[in-house]
């Protein structure tokens, strides 16, 4: 009977270890795992960048042009409170919420002054349809 009372204790330690090393792997992954910086156009060209993946936020603005699948769609990002703008390339899927105004956030690098985004990034943040409408009143 002395054996089967050993096997309690080490089935629970056996468990509890494992849900040790499972809580510090969601841990690390919560706050290491996201380690690309996420920025804005402005921060983007006055920091140092160039060649370093980093997610970019900002509003698109045209003209865009081109294909997203060959060559690329070209368009701008513009800060959401400031003038500064980036020139984007992007090639991947892109969702039919995008147009000039909205905003977009891609991963990617800065390659010679333009925003090359990394395929399949590319995320529109979906209008409220409780936003304001143009007249003031709400939907």
């Amino acid at each position: 009977m002395e054996a089967g009372s050993r096997r309690v204790p080490v089935r629970l330690i056996v468990a509890v270890s494992v849900a040790s090393v499972l809580a510090v792997f969601l841990l690390y992954t919560s706050f290491a795992g996201g380690a690309t910086e996420s920025l804005r156009p402005s921060q983007l060209l006055s920091g140092d960048y160039a060649g370093k993946e980093v997610q970019l936020a900002g509003i698109v603005t045209g003209p865009i042009t081109g294909d997203s699948h060959a060559g690329g769609k070209h368009f701008k990002l513009k800060d959401f409170d400031g003038p500064e703008t980036v020139d984007v390339v992007y090639t991947g899927t892109i969702s039919e919420l995008f147009k000039a105004g909205r905003h977009a956030y891609l991963r990617g690098t800065l390659e010679n002054g333009t925003f090359v985004g990394v395929e399949d990034s590319l995320v529109m943040k979906c209008p409220s349809k409780y936003a304001p409408k143009q007249d003031g009143s709400a939907s």
